[in-house]
């Protein structure tokens, strides 16, 4: 029988930190994985992500909101989860298909080789094809504007000891064999839980944590530690003893009343020291001057604004997590409190609309599919337009806000959407051209950055000061170009379109102080320290309406 011969390692110069989570999920691994990679750009490396999730869907596009929260998109059209908005967000680093990957990925591309004959015929298993195909995910990884890429951060989603994830670790485990265990750093996200009836912290959570980690053959080099109270010295040291980690690894992640003041507590913790050392990486100081000064607008409003939020999947937040944030980036530039108030549009079908909506500073219409709770919205746009309210509507906000007008403006009384009445007389909203005869769901949708042609002497150019500019997309639906003249005679001024006219991108109602509407995500655009211009429009107008 032949020896086998050992693999023969190959070095990389990247380095890569893996970040797991223990004891329960939803800790905050996403979050973390950006908090750092704020604090390594901030020293001047180049860094990426990669999320790993071990559900078997191909991508999240077709999952339910309440289930998974939000999809974000990224710029090359892939539907991911909700954690690359946390990246993108705390480092600006553009994310694509290639920063999140599902078991359901990794398993389709194992079968579609195996039946391709890519392995000639030799028994696939998930060691080492699986494994290594996750691994490959890995390795793949490039930094998306740089030549060098000096550090990949990639997030494991679930907690060690799920079933679905044993892949991912068993990956992770072997990977230090493939590129040197100097360029590898395991971080641990686990729960010390304070237990109020006994007055203290338990680490016996943690040390389970660590200890399951060891039987799938890992070591974390670093623990944050997830907790309501701080760890003091005598508590990191008893966890530094039962985990085999140094004291100064023991690291505090506590509640914090906005999440962009984590890369300041970590950095104040020594973590991005520690994590600088372990992998022996020549940086800068780090900077973080830019983003102390942003984090103090934030926190120290002058101005408090109300903004009703009028949305399909209000009772999970996570449903509209970019959005939520970039309306609080709006209002941190100019030192304004965002407050939101969350209004299902289906109630608003059964209640009194304006004594639901009357409070208001500004009121917004988020997208969404389906018909469900579409009057609702309907009739939120046209409360804002009937009295005068700041609006913003984003992708199918826009195209209730299209349909209202139309209807009570334009006089096409039974106008609507063929996405909701297939037999309307007034489809002012129809299918993407092209798409009449597709069936499958998840890839039949405008996805991802497409540039729009702003008009001059219009709100729009206004707000962007361009006269083109790039925005991001989720939608199958678009404005029907048969009733354009007609709208237009009504008032309604389509300031966005695409470069070639086809298609409408943004409009506005010209005799209203502030009414907008767009078939984009601006939202995926936003930053803390860099806040979309659209939406720090719409908390302007919000607020010059609450001063008046």
């Amino acid at each position: 029988m032949k020896k086998p011969q050992p693999r023969k390692a190959v070095r990389n110069k990247t380095k890569y930190i893996f970040i797991a989570g223990g004891v329960v999920s939803s800790l905050g691994k996403g979050v973390a994985a950006a908090a750092i990679g704020r604090l390594l750009s901030a020293r001047g490396l180049n860094i990426t992500f990669l999320k790993f999730d071990p559900y078997l869907n191909i991508d999240p596009g077709t999952m339910n909101p309440y289930q998974h929260g939000e999809v974000f998109v990224t710029d090359d059209g892939a539907e991911t989860d909700l954690d690359l908005g946390h990246y993108e967000r705390f480092t600006s680093v553009p994310m694509s298909r290639a920063n999140n990957c599902t078991a359901g990925r990794i398993y389709h591309s194992v079968v579609t080789r195996e039946r391709r004959g890519d392995y000639l015929g030799g028994t696939v298993q998930v060691v080492p094809h699986v494994t290594d195909e996750i691994k490959q995910a890995i390795l793949a990884l490039r930094h998306p504007t740089a030549k060098r890429l000096d550090v990949a951060i990639i997030e494991l989603g679930g907690t060690v000891g799920d079933i679905e994830s044993l892949p991912f670790l068993e990956a992770i485990r072997q990977f230090p064999f493939d590129v040197g265990r100097e360029n590898v750093l395991y971080i641990l996200l686990t729960l010390v839980p304070y237990i109020k009836a006994a007055g203290e912290l338990k680490t016996k959570p943690t040390q389970h944590s660590v200890n399951k980690m060891r039987e799938i053959g890992i070591q974390p080099d670093i623990l944050l530690c997830r907790t309501e109270q701080t760890l003091d010295g005598a508590l990191k040291a008893k966890i530094a003893l039962f985990c085999s980690v140094e004291s100064k690894a023991v690291i505090n992640a506590c509640d914090v009343e906005n999440i962009f003041e984590i890369p300041l507590r970590f950095h104040q913790e020594g973590l991005d020291d520690l994590i600088v050392t372990r992998l022996e990486l020549r940086t800068r100081p780090p900077r973080l001057a830019g983003w102390t000064q942003m984090l103090h607008r934030l926190q120290h409003p002058k101005k408090r604004v109300r903004i009703q939020f009028v949305g399909k999947y209000v009772e999970m937040q996570d449903a509209y997590k970019s959005l939520k944030e970039a309306l609080t980036h709006g209002g941190g530039a100019q030192r304004v409190e965002v407050q939101i108030d969350w209004i299902n549009s289906e109630r608003l079908e059964q209640i009194d609309v304006a004594g639901a909506l009357k409070e208001g500073d500004g009121i917004l219409v988020a997208g969404g599919f389906g018909n469900r709770g579409i009057e609702g919205k309907i009739a939120a746009c046209r409360f804002a337009r009937e009295n005068g309210v700041p609006f913003l509507g984003i992708c199918l906000g826009m195209q209730c806000a299209v349909i209202e007008f139309a209807r009570h403006r334009a006089g096409l009384t039974a106008a609507n959407s063929t996405e909701f009445d297939a037999a309307t007389p007034h489809p002012v909203i129809h299918l993407l051209p092209g798409q009449d005869d597709e069936t499958e769901k998840g890839g039949t949708m405008r996805l991802g950055g497409y540039p729009c042609r702003i008009e001059r002497d219009t709100r729009a150019y206004q707000i962007y000061g361009a006269d083109e500019v790039r925005e991001r997309h989720r939608h199958r639906y678009e404005f029907n170009n048969d009733y354009r003249r007609r709208l237009s005679k009504a008032g309604m001024a389509f300031s966005g379109c695409s470069p070639d006219g086809r298609l409408v991108e943004m409009i506005e109602i010209v005799d209203h102080p502030w009414f907008v509407a767009v078939q984009f995500h601006p939202e995926f655009l936003s930053r803390p320290d860099q806040p979309h211009p659209l939406l720090r429009a719409f908390i302007a107008a919000a607020t010059a309406r609450a001063a008046s």
